[in-house]
């Protein structure tokens, strides 16, 4: 039975002590699904993440980005068709933020699962989305939409391209039209 959402913190929240294996193994673990059962479940969703290879891996023997494709491949594993992710890439260096990126917008283009996608990333949210909807600080609203129209796949062309400038300019004068509805308030 496929999950129906899945969720992806801000930071990894690993089992420090389990391996990459048992860290995606958790959610199906916790449905009585065996581990020869998740076996081949868990190396497909791996090697969807790139991680094939770091089965045996503990959290403490990987870079900040394995250890948040090891969540994102935690998330995936039980079949979700929402994927809510909580700013998953935040604390990670550009390159890396990148790559994930890229390698976020790769799943989606193969399973067509739902995401929310939390950031305070302009480029991030342009880059990833169909449609951004930008908040209102104190109380928490909607203050607009921002459709995104460009088509997928996306890639660094598109990251360079005018119609990506644009898209992050209107994006950027909605979210500071935004910060002085709301007294200001920034990113709080």
């Amino acid at each position: 039975e496929s999950g129906s959402v899945g969720f992806v913190f801000q930071e990894p929240t690993l089992l420090p002590w389990a391996s990459v294996f048992e860290n995606v193994w958790l959610p199906l673990r916790l449905r009585g699904v065996s581990r020869n059962v998740a076996a081949s479940r868990i190396a497909e969703v791996l090697a969807r993440v790139r991680l094939n290879g770091f089965e045996n891996a503990v959290p403490r023997e990987l870079s900040g980005g394995m250890k948040m494709r090891v969540s994102i491949a935690r998330a995936l594993v039980t079949g979700p068709r929402l994927l809510l992710m909580d700013e998953p890439f935040a604390a990670l260096d550009e390159i890396t933020r990148f790559r994930l990126n890229n390698d976020l917008l790769s799943l989606w283009e193969q399973e067509r699962f739902t995401v929310i996608f939390v950031t305070h990333s302009v480029f991030e949210s342009v880059f990833l989305s169909n449609r951004i909807v930008v908040m209102a600080a104190r109380p928490g609203r909607v203050f607009r939409e921002v459709e995104v129209g460009a088509g997928y796949p996306r890639d660094e062309a598109f990251r360079t391209s005018p119609e990506y400038a644009a898209l992050c300019r209107e994006t950027s004068d909605v979210l500071g039209a935004a910060m002085n509805a709301g007294g200001g308030h920034g990113g709080d």
